[in-house]
């Protein structure tokens, strides 16, 4: 038997700590989705609408490699929520670095079809990302609207429910800069509910001067590589300032999910593909109470 010293014991012991590190942030961790659950108290939100549940997913970047993987886990885990609705905050595919942007966007359609595997009573709504913009966002949207996948594209549509009703509005790709709020909310009426859609988290800045109730976001992957005590590796624009969780921007609460896909290098490490079950009521005193 070969001999071993403390300092070679502690040589190997850590090279074996990094090697199982590295297995678990490209083998484990990428496609293992987690539910997150977050609740929200809100003013105006209709008191015949408390328990509505929203599943909130992000950032598929899909691929036939890697993140086909954690959007075929996370199809059975929203089903088995059972959601009144499911939003899907952008980046349905990736824009190359070098190559065909346009033939990128091909890969909407079977993301799509996975997509589609998930259900609710009252849809599936989607808003483009900055990489579906930067590719054919065109070809995203048919792609998505084929599979029964409702767009929205500086709109707001009225989801009714029990005799009442909320507004869910949902802007372009904001770094496109052609999202449009103003547009958005051209047809809600004031004083009532809206739940915003908006793939960049600091988009919040903006949308926090309007009559919004709640925004949902993706876009940052959560820094995708999370090293305990230190900040993410990478940031990407408009997603520097509300990274990951739960945020109040003046009077507008956030959710910024993780995604499920990967950007760049297929590596998830202390932050694991996200799905957020988002239950809403209302923080308004209760009209029966006297």
């Amino acid at each position: 038997m070969i001999p071993t010293t403390r300092r070679q014991f502690l040589y190997w012991a850590a090279a074996a700590g990094t090697v199982a590190i590295a297995g678990d942030s490209f083998l484990l961790e990428p496609n293992r989705p987690r539910i997150v659950r977050q609740d929200f108290s809100l003013p105006r939100w209709p008191e015949r609408l408390n328990g509505f549940t929203i599943a909130l997913l992000s950032d598929f970047h899909f691929d036939p490699y890697f993140s086909l993987h954690p959007l075929h886990a996370a199809v059975p885990l929203v089903n088995s929520l059972r959601p009144d609705l499911i939003v899907l905050t952008g980046d349905f595919v990736s824009a190359p670095l070098i190559g065909d942007d346009a033939k990128a966007a091909f890969a909407a359609e079977p993301c799509a079809k996975v997509l589609r595997q998930m259900a609710a009573p009252y849809g599936l709504w989607a808003v483009m990302g900055n990489h579906d913009f930067h590719t054919d966002p065109q070809h995203v949207t048919r792609a998505l609207q084929a599979e029964g996948i409702n767009m929205l594209e500086n709109q707001s549509a009225a989801i009714e429910h029990d005799g009442a009703h909320f507004w869910l509005a949902g802007v372009n790709d904001v770094l496109s800069q052609t999202a449009d709020l103003t547009e958005t909310l051209r047809s809600v009426p004031a004083g009532e509910a809206v739940v915003l859609l908006a793939h960049e988290p600091d988009f919040a800045d903006e949308a926090s001067k309007f009559p919004i109730d709640l925004q949902l976001s993706g876009h940052s992957h959560g820094g995708q590589v999370r090293i305990p005590l230190l900040p993410p590796l990478y940031l990407p624009a408009l997603a520097k300032k509300y990274v990951l969780g739960t945020y109040q921007v003046g009077p507008l609460p956030l959710y910024t999910n993780a995604g499920i896909g990967t950007i760049g290098v297929p590596v998830r490490l202390n932050c694991p593909p996200e799905i957020t079950l988002i239950t809403l009521k209302s923080s308004a005193p209760s009209s029966t109470k006297r």
